[in-house]
Order: C-alpha cells, then sequence, then structure tokens
C-alpha cells in the first residue's frame, strides 16, 4: 500500500496530556505519597487504628481520608475490623512488605508518588521540561529496532535486569502462566484500574473491585467503565492465551481488540494494524504512518522479543517498542502494559501491574523514548514499579499457598459431595444432605463445591477417584450439579 491511501486522520487518543504536569510539577500531595504516610501510620500504631485517628493525626479532611483507605482496603494493603462508629483498620503482610522496601520516614517529592530521578535520568528530565517549541521535531527511528541484537544489546542495565530477574521469577517449576493465574483476582483488579488511570480513567480503585466483583449494573456503560471492562478481558485472555501461543504478533493484535471493543469510532481500527496519522499531544515526536513498516516493525519486535533470555529484559523491551512504534491507530500505551506482562507470564515471574506511578512520571518515561530514543527515564519507572510489583504479589502468593482450614478439616467430605455429583448424577444438594458438615462450615464448603465442579478436567478428575471418560462425559452434558 501507498502513502497516499493513508486517510489523514488525528488520533485524540494517545494523548501525553499529562505534559503541564511535567512543566508545571504538583504542588499538593499526590495518592501516592498519602497513602505510604497513612500506611506508614497505621502500622506505627501497632493495634486498629480509627479512621477519625488517621484524620487527626495526618491532618487530612475525613473524605479524603475515606477515599484512601477505600483505595488501600481494595489494593489489599489493609483489613476493617468492624462496623460503624467502631471501624478500625490493620495494616496487611502485604503492606508491611512494601514500605519494607522503601526507606524508612522517606520524604516523597509531591507529584512523584515516590519515584525520584537517577543520575542518568536527570538531564533527560530537565531537556524534556523545556518548552514545546524549543524542541527539535522527530519521526520514528527503525535502528531502535534493527541495532538491538538480543542477548547481546540491553536497554536495561544487565544486572538490574539480572536482579530484577532472581527477584520476581518463581523459585518452583510449573507451567507457564501458573503464577499469573495464581494472582490473578488480585492483578484484574489492580493492572485494569491502574492502567485505565494513567489513560485518565476516574473510576477509583474501590469502584473497579466492585464493578468486577459485582458485575455490571443495567442500563448504558459509560467510558471510564467500558475501559475498565475491556482490560479485564483482555488481561484474562493474554493469561489464557500466551501460555499456549506464545508471545506472537496475532495474540498482540486480538489484545488491542480487547482493549478498545466499543471504545472506536470506526470497527477498523480495532484488531487491525494503523492506516491512519496519528500525532502525540505535548509531544514533538511523530510516528511512522507507513502501514506496511509498521506491520514489518512489529514482526521485528516479536521475534526479537521470543529471543530475549531474560524475561525482565524482555518485557521492558516490549513495553518499550510497542509504544514508541505506535502500531495501532488507538490503545497503544494500554496493549505495551498489558503487552510487557507476557515474557513474564511465560518464565513465572511476578507480573508488572503499573501501580503508584504518576501520570506525569509516566508521561516523562514515554517522552524520552518518543523523542530522543532515551531509555533513562524508562528504566527507573520500570525498577520503581517492577520492585513493588515483586513485592506485592509475592507476598499475597505466598498468603495462598497457606492450606485453607475448610479444605483440611472436610478432605473426606469434599471428595464424597464430587462423587456423588458426578458420579452418581446427584444434585449438590442432595449430596450435602448426605456428608456431615457443621452449619457454620456449610456455605463455604458449598462454595469451594461449587468452585472444585467448574474447575473439574480430565487432567485433575484422579484426585477425587474420578475416572477420566466418567469426569468428561459430565462436563459434555452441561456439568450438571
Amino acid at each position: 500500500m501507498s502513502f497516499d491511501e493513508i486517510e489523514p486522520e488525528i488520533s485524540s487518543s494517545d494523548k501525553l496530556d499529562e505534559i503541564d504536569e511535567i512543566r508545571c510539577p504538583m504542588t499538593t500531595p499526590s495518592l501516592s505519597s498519602r497513602h505510604e504516610a497513612l500506611l506508614r501510620r497505621v502500622l506505627a500504631a501497632g493495634e486498629p487504628v480509627a479512621p477519625s485517628a488517621l484524620e487527626h493525626a495526618l491532618q487530612v479532611s475525613r473524605p479524603t481520608i475515606n477515599r484512601d483507605l477505600r483505595d488501600l482496603l481494595a489494593a489489599g494493603f489493609l483489613e476493617k475490623r468492624g462496623n460503624g462508629r467502631s471501624t478500625r483498620y490493620l495494616a496487611t503482610a502485604a503492606a508491611q512488605a512494601t514500605l519494607r522496601a522503601l526507606p524508612a520516614g522517606a520524604q516523597v517529592p509531591a507529584g512523584s508518588g515516590g519515584l525520584q530521578w537517577s543520575a542518568a535520568a536527570k538531564p533527560l528530565v530537565e531537556a524534556l521540561r523545556e518548552p514545546l517549541g524549543t524542541r527539535t521535531a522527530v519521526g520514528y527511528d527503525s535502528g531502535f529496532v534493527s541495532n538491538y541484537i538480543p542477548n547481546q544489546s540491553s536497554l536495561l542495565p544487565p544486572q538490574l535486569a539480572s536482579d530484577l530477574y532472581n527477584a520476581g521469577r518463581s523459585q518452583d517449576q510449573q507451567p507457564a502462566g501458573t503464577y499469573a493465574r495464581e494472582v490473578l483476582e488480585q492483578l484484574l483488579i489492580d493492572l485494569s484500574w491502574s492502567s485505565s488511570r494513567l489513560e485518565g480513567n476516574n473510576k477509583s480503585l474501590l469502584d473497579t473491585k466492585e464493578l468486577f466483583e459485582l458485575g455490571q449494573r443495567g442500563g448504558p456503560l459509560d467510558e471510564d467503565t467500558l475501559m475498565l471492562l475491556n482490560h479485564k478481558s483482555a488481561i484474562e485472555f493474554m493469561v489464557d492465551a500466551v501460555p499456549t501461543e506464545g508471545i506472537t504478533v496475532p495474540v498482540i493484535v486480538d489484545l488491542q481488540a480487547n482493549l478498545m471493543r466499543d471504545l472506536l469510532r470506526d470497527s477498523r481500527d480495532i484488531g487491525s494494524i494503523r492506516r491512519r496519522v496519528v500525532n502525540i499531544d505535548g509531544s514533538v515526536y511523530t510516528p511512522s504512518s507507513i502501514p506496511s513498516l509498521l506491520e514489518e516493525t512489529l514482526n521485528a519486535i516479536v521475534d526479537k522479543v521470543r529471543n530475549i533470555r531474560n524475561p525482565v529484559e524482555a518485557a521492558f523491551f516490549l513495553w518499550v517498542n510497542l509504544a514508541y512504534l505506535q502500531p495501532f491507530t488507538d490503545g497503544n500505551k494500554r496493549t505495551s502494559r498489558l503487552s510487557a506482562n507476557m515474557p513474564l507470564m511465560l518464565y513465572n515471574c511476578a507480573p508488572l501491574s503499573f501501580l503508584d506511578v504518576e501520570r506525569s512520571d509516566y508521561a516523562t518515561a514515554m517522552l524520552g523514548v518518543y523523542e530522543q530514543r532515551s531509555v533513562a527515564a524508562a528504566v527507573d519507572l520500570f525498577e520503581f514499579i517492577y520492585r513493588r510489583s515483586i513485592q506485592k504479589y509475592s507476598v499475597l502468593r505466598a498468603s495462598l499457598s497457606v492450606p485453607d482450614p475448610i479444605r483440611t478439616k472436610y478432605r473426606q467430605a469434599l471428595n464424597e459431595l464430587m462423587q456423588f455429583v458426578v458420579f452418581h448424577g446427584r444434585t449438590l444438594d442432595a449430596a450435602f444432605a448426605d456428608v456431615q458438615v457443621d452449619a457454620a462450615d456449610s456455605a463455604a464448603l458449598r462454595l469451594i463445591a461449587n468452585t472444585e465442579l467448574d474447575q473439574l478436567e480430565q487432567h485433575n478428575c484422579a484426585r477425587y477417584n474420578l475416572a477420566r471418560g466418567m469426569t468428561q462425559r459430565w462436563i459434555v452434558a452441561g456439568r450438571r450439579r
């Protein structure tokens, strides 16, 4: 296709409208700063803390305290005790692990969310604060990909890539994607919310948790809700597809299609290589607009990612290059953030959720790549967010490995329930009538039984002394219970 065939339409979604924040840093404390201060106060108390005590100690309004408490509760950093006037909050193990990774009493710069630029990144950050009219206009540099040689070149400092891999990788040998599946419930909330927030989404972390747990309500969906639901769908697709299909161009294209469903006017722009001109507001960078080059370079990026041995370097390479190439009409940054998890998933490393990052910091990191082909700021941002992700999900995963006391107590009863339903064809209600279960434990065991029946397959039925053929017939019949 010739260049003349491209439709000259400007994309308005992949904007860096955070540039004003880069030029004029915020003077009010960022959410992340308040979250850290609040967590440290709760942890220092050594006992459940009332919201009123936090309001007094932190000199922050009650609505702000309540909003931050909801966010931290949804993120798994706080536990709630009691209700009404007797409500109290405790810091979780995940909060303690995250705070241990930060300097005690650290002064967090306003507007930075805790990220501090390294000496290597500071000259770049200062250059990006110059007025737009003084910066030199640039286009796409194909050498950024073509000059990269897997396992010889490195965008991350090699020692940092090695350290992050050793810190984030699973110590046990399990099938690809196991780590992501084990923390999927929390990852869906964290990554959907944080990625959407970087696009200007106004839903809170608690809103996101409630939406995913309770489902969408009747009536038309607003754009913020659609964006969150699309993220959830895209992450679920990725967790299923990548362990079996690997990192491929079709998987990345399908990921963009999931992310942008019902959000674009022209359905031809969903799940297809860009055939329109895009401009990035607030930047002097203009991506390539030649479809054949976009497709060829996307294939080259994927080929190189598949050959990088260190999955952390591969994640960084994929994240940076997809955003820089802008292969789609819209949703490029979203696609790049989710795609960065693909190499980590294949090697069972902690996922990358992009929590606790400010939009202005993210914009700075992207601008460094766009305008100067420099990853100095992106390296700082990536290390900051991935170390936090490692801390959170390693603690969460460890807590999930503790045996469920209900499962342990009713091990034999659960085995009988599965036999009654699958082998004898009885309903779950009828099966419960023939097993001994304490009334207080009945609801919890019923939930476990339903979950096991939902997840029962030929490859895992032997643990309940069920034959493969019989189990498959029960599945084909619709999992009757």
